[in-house]
């Protein structure tokens, strides 16, 4: 079960401006002529141009591999290539959406949907601008038991249909033969297997558990997505202004990304993302209480000194948040706890901290990730965040749809 959220995001800026993202895409526009003065069809527009880029290209770039000829010579594809001088693959997200606002609050807004995949707005294509369209046209939830129950929907699903878990069970190694899958070895011994399916970063597949093949270099040592800092933090106060998802932007976003992606550090005045889960699921947090998922975006992990920089962006984003809010943040925090991009890579075995696998800076990214099966070895199969179609939740499940078809297709009586 879950609930329609009636808006997907309230965004506040330095200079005092806040607009509220309502799910209704008209309310939207209307409320963002109000605040700053962009015309409502500009906005509108910006969203039908986000809803036919997805109608176009998630047919071929979600939902099926890249890597078969199918996908390429079919009814589908073929209407998608009547489109393809509308796909902006030339141009970058930043360059389209200032040519298409007149105002910087509204380019800095439509810019951070690049964020979605951990990539930088100032470089990743256009064609990007795709992801406002599952937020406004689609619409955004949040399911009534929290984020875990999208797990726990899963497993109950996987094992109705007769599916085994074994947990706290490392996979040591993917064994292989002549060219075949044979199975995996756990706890020293060989468990066979006619097909293996890895969702662990594929990076580290193939250093951990595909040790005896040559990796595929050229795929592996595509640049990294970006990372997240995020402070868990009890508040001992309820912002009525806050709700569910809350960006509090940058005044300066091209050098908050230049940090990131260029430099391998923090901007002095990062966007700071905060998610109160408690908003919706009251018992998250105690009364008159909120629980803050209080995030930054991050470079990846590349030997940083990530003790100072955790200190150093603590202090950045108290002092953010305390000054758009008129509130002592710090006299609030009640209980605190830390994720860094070291910690990811090492709970997630995820390359370099990486939140999205390879990022997509550039007009091939979609083209240089990892297929979903392995050209040379028969049986191997890969999904998640770091493989076809790329990260975040939608497509990882996505991913994870692609891998079974493919085992299917190959072992369908």
């Amino acid at each position: 079960e879950y609930i329609r959220l009636p808006a997907t995001c309230h965004y506040f800026y330095d200079d005092g401006t806040r607009i509220t993202g309502h799910a209704n895409k008209q309310d939207f526009a209307a409320e963002v002529a109000q605040k700053i003065g962009e015309a409502p069809d500009t906005v509108i527009n910006a969203l039908q141009h986000s809803a036919l880029l997805y109608e176009t290209l998630s047919g071929l770039f979600m939902w099926r591999s890249l890597h078969r000829r199918s996908t390429w010579f079919n009814k589908e594809a073929f209407r998608a290539y009547g489109r393809l001088h509308k796909m902006d693959f030339f141009r970058t997200m930043h360059k389209a959406n200032k040519q298409r606002f007149k105002d910087p609050r509204t380019v800095q807004l439509f810019n951070r949907f690049a964020t979605y995949n951990g990539s930088n707005p100032y470089q990743t294509p256009a064609t990007l601008s795709i992801i406002p369209h599952l937020e406004f046209n689609i619409g955004a939830f949040f399911p009534k038991n929290g984020m875990h129950a999208i797990t726990q929907a899963l497993y109950g699903l996987a094992q109705r249909s007769g599916v085994q878990f074994h947990f706290n069970s490392p996979v040591q190694q993917i064994v292989l033969q002549n060219k075949q899958v044979q199975g995996v070895k756990v706890n020293n011994e060989l468990v066979p297997a006619q097909v293996v399916v890895s969702n662990m970063d594929v990076v580290n597949t193939y250093k951990r558990l595909l040790t005896q093949v040559p990796p595929p270099n050229r795929l592996l040592r595509q640049p990294k997505s970006s990372s997240a800092l995020i402070f868990y933090w009890g508040i001992k106060k309820s912002f009525a202004e806050l709700d569910l998802h809350n960006i509090f932007f940058s005044q300066d976003y091209q050098a908050e990304f230049d940090h990131i992606f260029n430099k391998g550090s923090l901007y002095h005045d990062p966007t700071v993302y905060v998610n109160i889960t408690s908003k919706y699921k009251p018992d998250d947090a105690p009364e008159s209480c909120e629980n803050w998922f209080t995030m930054i975006n991050v470079p990846n992990n590349q030997g940083q000194d990530w003790n100072q920089l955790i200190e150093r962006a603590r202090g950045y984003i108290i002092q953010k948040l305390s000054k758009v809010l008129g509130q002592d943040v710090a006299s609030l925090i009640e209980v605190e706890d830390v994720l860094d991009p070291r910690l990811i890579e090492q709970r997630t075995a995820s390359a370099q901290g990486a939140l999205y696998g390879n990022s997509s800076n550039n007009k091939y990214a979609a083209f240089m990730r990892h297929a979903n099966f392995s050209q040379k070895y028969k049986g191997l199969y890969f999904c998640g965040g770091s493989v076809h179609p790329g990260g975040g939740i939608p497509l990882c499940l996505s991913s994870a749809r692609i891998a079974a078809q493919e085992v299917q297709k190959q072992y369908a009586a």
